[in-house]
């Protein structure tokens, strides 16, 4: 399933950032109980693939997509 949306970028300032946090801090979900109920329901993709860990970490260049945004990770 790809996402034609333009890509906005988000730098985590470290080498690797747990996927619940990352949706929260990149403005992509507003609290960790949605992030939670989001990832658990298969909302949520990371690289083009339904993730539904929500400890998985992310590090530089991985694209998470929520709804119709696609936000890249950035060190």
């Amino acid at each position: 399933m790809t996402n034609d949306a333009p890509l906005d970028e988000v730098s985590i300032g470290g080498e690797s950032i747990r996927l619940g946090q990352f949706l929260k801090f990149a403005g992509l979900i507003g609290t960790g109980g949605d992030a939670k109920a989001a990832i658990a329901d298969g909302f949520v993709l990371v690289n083009d693939e339904e993730e539904i860990r929500r400890g998985r970490q992310l590090v530089d260049g991985d694209r998470v997509t929520l709804g119709n945004r696609t936000v890249v990770v950035r060190r």
